[in-house]
Parts: C-alpha cells; structure tokens; sequence
C-alpha cells in the first residue's frame, strides 16, 4: 500500500505559475502509474495528467501546454508544474497512484489518492 500527501497549492493571480508535488511512502513510486485529477465545488473529478511507470504522459485538453508531470523516482515524488494559471483552474488537485503499467486517465482506475491541495487562482 502506498499513502500520497500532496503540497504546493495556494492562492496565486492568474498567469502565476504553482508547483505541486505529490510524496509517496510505503511503497516505492516507481511501481505506479500516478495522475493528477482535480475536483471544483459541485463538479465531479477531472482527469489533469497522468505519467505511466516508463515516462509516457498524457494530458486533459484543457492543460496540455500549460501544465507538465513529471516523476523523481528517486524522490518518490510527482510533480505537476502550472504555467500560466487560469480563475477556471480553480479546484482541490488531488494525486493518484495505480499497479499499472498502461496510462490510465479515468478516476476508478486508480486505487491511491492523497488528501487534495488547493489551488485558488484569481483574476
């Protein structure tokens, strides 16, 4: 079993950068897919971006070039870095871990969650 504790969120303007990072205990991270999701007030959870134990990465459309995952295995730790932050980015950021050596992008397929960082960004 593996316990996620993410960090890194705030209260930002738009266009400011964040960094979060997810640590991981109990297990080596290098074992698992990890993904990114976040959840806003009343709305379900939303897939953000994921990183499969080789490297690959995959990104919802509505972040792809202005946010990047990346892993330090070494760290067991996962990393979403924010670029140019929008109001509608606004959420609870949650990390994720999965057994898995695909991609997965959808929250049911993830088996290890943190307890969320927020991140507020305002106009």
């Amino acid at each position: 079993q593996v316990q996620l504790v993410e960090s890194g969120g705030g209260l930002v303007q738009a266009g400011s950068s964040l960094r979060l990072s997810c640590a991981a205990s109990g297990r080596t991270l290098s074992s698992y897919a990890m993904g990114w999701f976040r959840q806003a007030p009343g709305q379900e959870r939303l897939f953000v971006a994921a990183i499969s134990r080789s490297g690959g990465t995959a990104y919802a459309d509505s972040v792809k070039g202005q946010f990047a995952i990346s892993r330090d295995n070494a760290k067991n730790t996962v990393y979403l870095q924010m670029n140019s932050l929008k109001p509608e980015d606004t959420a609870v950021y949650y990390c994720a871990a999965d057994l898995t050596i695909g991609l997965p992008t959808t929250p049911a397929k993830y088996d290890y969650w943190g307890q969320g960082t927020q991140v507020t960004v305002s106009s």
